[in-house]
């Protein structure tokens, strides 16, 4: 149970740290970081068979790798 709440406790501080990147427009590492804190609560989401944490950050993948596409190919 320890090492769940460490990936909650990881994960809350990449998305923190991507929404304070995202305020002071340092783009693209804000959503690197942000998606970094969503695949943790994600992970943390799945072991835990939380639905609605799955809900919440496991939809968020799709939306990140958007971006990701963006920074990357352009797209």
């Amino acid at each position: 149970m320890e090492r769940i709440e460490g990936l909650k406790w990881l994960g809350t501080a990449f998305i923190l740290s991507g929404i304070l990147m995202t305020n002071l427009n340092v783009y693209p590492l804000n959503i690197f970081l942000h998606g970094a804190g969503v695949v943790f609560w994600s992970i943390a989401g799945y072991i835990t068979q939380d639905k609605p944490v799955l809900a919440n950050f496991g939809l968020q993948i799709p939306l990140f790798a958007i971006g990701f596409s963006k920074v990357f190919f352009g797209l």
